[in-house]
């Protein structure tokens, strides 16, 4: 059973959802006013939906797009011109956007649209009749929801405004990165003795699922604080440490048993090391991971008929990190001979043919672009096949075939990724600790996961190594940019076979720019270096 708390705060909100916010004061109408405000726990969850509705809008398909496209693990060729869609992908692929990208405009507004939606409800609670016990509990879910989006902002745009009213009286300025960090911290800080831990009880857990708590909390701590020396110039790797034993200390998050578990049409809050998600399911469908990277021909073999694209893959050297004998993760990848599904996360021996021949579906690791078009590969039935495509969230065939997007939740922080930023903090110079009785280092974290999957363990582990533990562990799960920035390798290039582009290396766009829409509409924003 998949319960999704928010489906229930989707059905039930009256509250106007913000679609843009290229005005940062654009008035909201709304029947909530400081004399009709509701008072019951069930009026507040209906409340707050709106935050959770626009949230699931773009984040598994354009805010995906920017974390992933503009790195190795993830790429959108064109196909003898379809699929160029103006170069937009391109541009992401060689770091070549600009102020106009319509993702850069899209997801400021996305991002400002949830922070404005929040400010809106923190001034009618704040005014509201309502018992002090029930206000101080929503206003820290608002206010933790709130350093979410500000913290997504913060990442893909640097020096963004800090805007805590409703309505926005004077056009707000940038500030810097750190100051943006340091409020997002004291935030999160405030209200955390306000939100609920993760417990041992299913129902429990489902109403908290996708809404945050005390662990989602301690994990986007866990996370500023290992990409500290980036967002701040100061790293703090011992507070990384310190946030991670914060999660552990918790029982109730574990390793699941098996990889492919967390990431299936019917997972949801009995995944046990899922810390926060994003639900989705036939009511909210909305993860763009079949229809844009799933293999066209092999649709009808896992259950459906529906038009899909067969463009989005990985780069063959991003998949050469999937290498280790025995390791489940792999399987996650759509590469060489098909074979029908045995819907268990298998395969038959029964072949996939291209259909009317009996020549067997192969899909093959590399791109190999056909100038003069700008990374195209052509079109043939041999490079549509080019490319790895990843099912890590697997198709559920009824969805797909009524909206052609997946139901399955994504994981924004999850148990295995808090071992993984721990272990990395450890190796740049931090303390490693015990936690429930047992040592927590590097090499301990990492075969944690790797006993999980099956896979050989490692027998030592440096950065180098772990980065690729990153790749195989939370590939698909937009932390890939974030990874390489801190890293320094964001501005690394791999050229494909008969690439006539470069990659802009230059290290401002490690950050993306102030969107042409928002610099015309208010003055006061100074657009970011290098822009």
């Amino acid at each position: 059973m998949k319960k999704k708390i928010y489906l229930l705060i989707a059905a039930f909100t009256v509250i106007t959802v913000i679609n843009a916010c290229k005005k940062l004061d654009v008035p909201v109408e709304s029947q909530y006013v400081k004399s009709n405000f509701p008072s019951t726990t069930a009026d507040y969850t209906a409340l707050v939906g709106t935050i959770y509705s626009n949230l699931s809008s773009s984040f598994a398909v354009n805010y995906w797009r920017m974390q992933e496209l503009s790195t190795d693990e993830a790429i959108i060729p064109a196909r003898d011109g379809n699929f160029d869609d103006g170069g937009q992908y391109r541009q992401l692929h060689y770091h070549s956007w600009t102020f106009d990208h319509p993702n850069v405009i899209g997801i400021w507004q996305w991002g400002f649209s949830g922070i404005n939606t929040c400010n809106r409800l923190l001034t009618v609670i704040d005014g509201s009749n309502s018992s002090a016990t029930l206000k101080a509990s929503y206003t820290a879910e608002i206010k933790a929801m709130r350093a979410l989006y500000y913290y997504f902002m913060m990442d893909l745009y640097g020096n963004v405004p800090i805007i805590t009213t409703f309505p926005v009286a004077t056009p707000p300025a940038n500030q810097p990165r750190a100051k943006v960090f340091q409020f997002i911290e004291s935030e999160l800080l405030s209200v955390l003795q306000q939100l609920p831990s993760k417990t041992n009880t299913l129902s429990t857990n489902t109403l908290q699922y996708g809404r945050p708590t005390k662990g989602m909390v301690f994990a986007l701590l866990e996370k500023m604080y290992l990409n500290a020396g980036v967002y701040t110039g100061t790293t703090r790797y011992q507070d990384v440490v310190t946030m991670a034993d914060s999660v552990q200390k918790n029982p109730n998050y574990t390793l699941d048993g098996k990889f492919r578990d967390i990431f299936l049409p019917t997972n949801g809050p009995q995944v046990n090391e899922t810390i926060f998600a994003i639900p989705y399911d036939q009511q909210i469908p909305g993860n763009q991971f079949t229809r844009f990277g799933f293999f066209y021909y092999l649709a009808q073999a896992y259950g459906f008929n529906v038009g899909l694209s067969i463009a989005m893959s990985t780069t063959p050297e991003f998949y050469n990190r999937f290498n280790i004998p025995g390791d489940a993760r792999t399987k996650t990848w759509l590469v060489g001979p098909q074979f029908y599904p045995d819907g268990n996360g298998g395969f038959t021996p029964q072949p996939v043919y291209y259909p009317n021949t009996t020549t067997q579906v192969v899909i093959t690791p590399d791109l190999i672009l056909v100038p003069p078009k700008p990374m195209d590969v052509g079109n043939t039935i041999a490079s549509q096949a080019e490319g790895v495509r990843s099912i890590k969230y697997y198709p559920d065939p009824a969805i797909i075939q009524a909206t052609r997007l997946n139901g399955n939740d994504v994981p924004v922080f999850r148990l295995a990724d808090v071992y993984l930023m721990k272990a990395e903090a450890i190796l740049r110079g931090a303390s490693a600790t015990t936690v429930n009785g047992q040592m927590q280092d590097p090499l301990t974290l990492v075969n944690k996961l790797r006993a999980r999957a099956g896979a050989q363990f490692a027998s030592s582990i440096d950065l180098t190594g772990l980065l690729d533990e990153r790749a195989r562990e939370l590939s698909w799960e937009a932390w890939r940019r974030n990874d390489l920035i801190r890293y320094g390798l964001f501005e690394k290039e791999y050229p494909l076979p008969n690439d006539v582009l470069k990659l802009n290396t230059d290290v401002t766009r490690r950050i993306f720019p102030i969107p042409s829409t928002e610099l015309k509409t208010n003055p006061n924003l100074v657009q970011n270096p290098g822009y």
